[in-house]
């Protein structure tokens, strides 16, 4: 179990998910450049970064709500939460959650909002796993899934928190601790989706990446401009 001063931001997994070094720069290094689709995400998740709740037949619906795991060491704010109502019916209600002011029993269902539409990688997928985690903590609940909105399709993603998502969510947070403690920014593996990062300026993949080295790439530049006369 972590203390409250050691939980690190909830978000960051999407980063540590995405790119050890895009991480390592933006927590360690405290290096972060706007670009369209950065200002787009945010503008997206400012819609619904404010508090507040509504009730509508069998769903309430909160944004903006504060969650935490002590024992992932996790911290951050959930974009919305629904709850949905569980049909009674003799159906156990082991795992569901009780409402003051409203009557029966509740599922919760996080919701993340993402520009852009569904990513390749798992990467959204975790940061939504990590949000179900700290919810099944704090509300001794059992959520069986939740819900990725992207702003290009205007449409809702289901995602299943099956046993392995929850593993590799749990073993990220592990990892995060573990490299937050070292204090060290790792180095680039150069890939496709490095051209679109909006770090790629001040991360230099190609120069900075593992198979290669500062060095190296001097070098070889040094060799291109004497041919090249």
């Amino acid at each position: 179990m972590y203390s409250e001063d050691d939980l690190l931001p909830l978000s960051a997994l999407q980063h540590l998910s995405f790119c050890p070094r895009q991480w390592g720069l933006i927590h360690l290094e405290g290096i972060w450049t706007e670009s369209v689709s950065t200002l787009e995400g945010r503008f997206l998740h400012d819609k619904s970064d404010d508090y507040g709740a509504e009730t509508r037949t069998d769903i309430r619906t909160v944004t903006g709500l504060l969650i935490r795991s002590l024992r992932l060491g996790l911290s951050g704010k959930a974009d919305v939460v629904e709850f949905h109502r569980k049909r009674e019916s003799g159906a156990v209600t082991d795992g569901t959650v009780r409402i003051p002011g409203a009557r029966g029993f509740w599922i919760p269902y996080p919701v993340e909002y993402k520009r852009g539409s569904p990513k390749k990688g798992q990467w959204d997928e975790v940061q939504l796993c990590a949000e179900a985690l700290c919810l099944e903590e704090m509300l001794q609940a059992v959520i069986p899934e939740g819900a990725l909105f992207y702003g290009k399709t205007r449409r809702r993603h289901a995602v299943s928190f099956d046993a392995e998502l929850r593993g590799e969510t749990e073993r990220l947070a592990r990892r995060m601790h573990e490299m937050t403690l070292a204090g060290i920014t790792p180095r680039a593996e150069y890939a496709a989706r490095c051209n679109r990062c909006s770090l790629h300026t001040e991360c230099l993949p190609k120069v900075t990446g593992v198979s290669r080295s500062a060095s190296e790439y001097i070098a070889r530049s040094l060799v291109s401009t004497k041919e090249g006369r």
